[in-house]
């Protein structure tokens, strides 16, 4: 390392945000520009650990240490390609990625981590500032034809390294603009779109052809894309919303996350000049307390409403690393969004009972009770009601945001008689092959829901086993070995 004791001189330091009371006026990004001297000295704290315990945390084995060190000598063209080299949108995962790295790093024994995910935001930045993200071609093309469904990271992340291989991509996508959850599932807030339009311009300026607004199983028959497509690729995600079977969930005013989310970025997009559910003036309640839940506070809090309140049935997390999850494996402990900076409460080990009515037919309150949790042998929990522990929370708008629980069983998937696991999720083999000859599938439609950078490294490994497929061999790298570890 260029300086072996930089971990000793240097202290952690984040990336501050804008102050809550002007982000909450705007969608933009939350945080404010990170300076180049705080940059080398973050990158200077990687130390020379001897295993880089951060790679086993990285789906994508994301080269780390190397370009730390070459971002501590401001050589921010190699540090760039070393990242490219086996990530394809760190400017996503920079903004998106939890940072599993970084709760693998050796220097979080019994120090603060280094701060990767803002080394890695800050290289892919610098990178289209000096303008090295240029389209790659080809030096050979293949007139193979691969069809890909489904235009989130998994998809897009699978189309480029076909694209660079050779083969004539065409990603085919439902909706109106192309980018999935990137698009109409994570908020403005979190990842401005422009910095997905700049990525897929460069995309199609390597060659890959995009079509939205079309519904393979719907508006293209699914069996007559395979017949055109020499591989066909499904990347749909996981798009069965986890239900909550309780009286009153047909209630107005109770909606899923992503009935909700998406139209308030094509209200960002210009697309609508109101939300049709908008939170405005609304005692909100927000059932979930992941990612998702912290996306719907952040949006309801742009929207104005009047409270907010999160609820999760799991019991609160402590504030240091617990025992049950120790270095380097993902630690349980609280975590505080930027979303949960702006405002609102939090309340943990909570059921939901009922839904309850006014005379409109309109949510009005939630029934609720509390519950004590118990830890099975094999890591599994279960809840006991706590007796007379029920209260009502008000509520004019409710928004679950509980989870997915696999791919939609859809027209698609009837057309193409395909099979699924036990968990909902679309069955496939080591070769990332469905049970249909020639149509494989990657990212969440096929390991369940996860995180941008596993379905970033899921479409880099069944790029991988397609060109394999499609020409007898394969240069292209494939991060994840499949196996029951990698696909559980």
């Amino acid at each position: 390392m260029a300086d072996p004791r930089g971990f000793m001189k240097f202290a952690r330091q984040s990336p501050k945000r804008r102050p809550v009371e002007l982000r909450l006026l705007d969608w933009n990004e939350v945080y404010l520009p990170f300076g180049e001297d705080q940059l080398t000295s973050q990158a200077a704290r990687c130390m020379d650990c001897g295993i880089p315990f951060c790679h086993q945390g990285c789906p994508l084995g994301n080269l780390i240490p190397e370009w730390n060190d070459l971002v501590y000598r401001e050589d921010f063209e190699a540090a760039s390609d070393r990242l490219h080299a086996t990530n394809n949108f760190p400017d996503f995962t920079g903004r998106l990625c939890p940072a599993p790295c970084e709760t693998a790093c050796v220097l979080g024994i019994n120090d603060d981590p280094v701060l990767i995910k803002q080394i890695e935001f800050e290289i892919s930045e610098k990178a289209f500032e000096l303008g090295l993200l240029r389209p790659i071609l080809p030096d050979t093309r293949t007139s193979k034809k691969v069809s890909i469904v489904g235009s989130g990271p998994a998809g897009l992340a699978c189309a480029q390294q076909l694209t660079r291989a050779g083969h004539d991509v065409t990603v085919y996508e439902r909706a109106d603009r192309v980018g999935g959850l990137l698009r109409y599932g994570i908020p403005e807030f979190k990842m401005e779109k422009r910095y997905l339009e700049r990525r897929l311009d460069q995309m199609k300026g390597e060659g890959t052809k995009f079509v939205t607004s079309c519904e393979i199983g719907v508006d293209l028959d699914s069996n007559l894309l395979r017949s055109q497509s020499d591989a066909l690729i499904l990347a749909g995600g996981s798009c069965e919303a986890r239900e909550l079977a309780v009286p009153g969930r047909e209630l107005s005013g109770v909606y899923q996350a992503m009935e909700f989310l998406p139209l308030a970025n094509k209200v960002c997009e210009g697309d609508l000049s109101d939300h049709p559910m908008s939170a405005n003036g609304k005692k909100v309640v927000i059932l979930g307390g992941g990612d998702t839940g912290a996306d719907c506070l952040g949006t309801v809090h742009r929207q104005g409403c009047v409270s907010v309140v999160q609820l999760e049935i799991m019991p609160r997390p402590p504030d240091v690393r617990d025992p049950s999850t120790p270095w380097p494996t993902w630690p349980l402990i609280y975590r505080v969004s930027s979303a949960h900076e702006e405002g609102g409460e939090r309340l943990f080990s909570v059921n939901t009972q009922a839904f309850i009515s006014d005379a409109r037919g309109k949510v009005k309150a939630i029934h609720l009770h509390q519950v004590k949790s118990t830890l099975d042998e094999i890591g599994r929990f279960s809840f006991a009601r706590v007796d007379d522990s029920d209260f009502e929370l008000e509520a004019d708008l409710v928004l679950l945001a509980l989870g997915f629980t696999g791919a939609e069983k859809s027209q698609m998937t009837q057309q193409l008689d395909l099979e699924f696991d036990p968990r909902g999720n679309i069955l496939r083999n080591a070769s990332w092959m469905t049970n249909k000859d020639g149509v494989f599938v990657c990212g969440d439609m096929g390991r369940g829901q996860s995180l941008v950078v596993w379905a970033i490294a899921e479409g880099r490994s069944c790029a991988a086993s397609v060109d394999r497929f499609l020409t007898g061999q394969t240069d292209l790298p494939s991060p994840i070995e499949f196996n029951s570890l990698a696909i559980r």
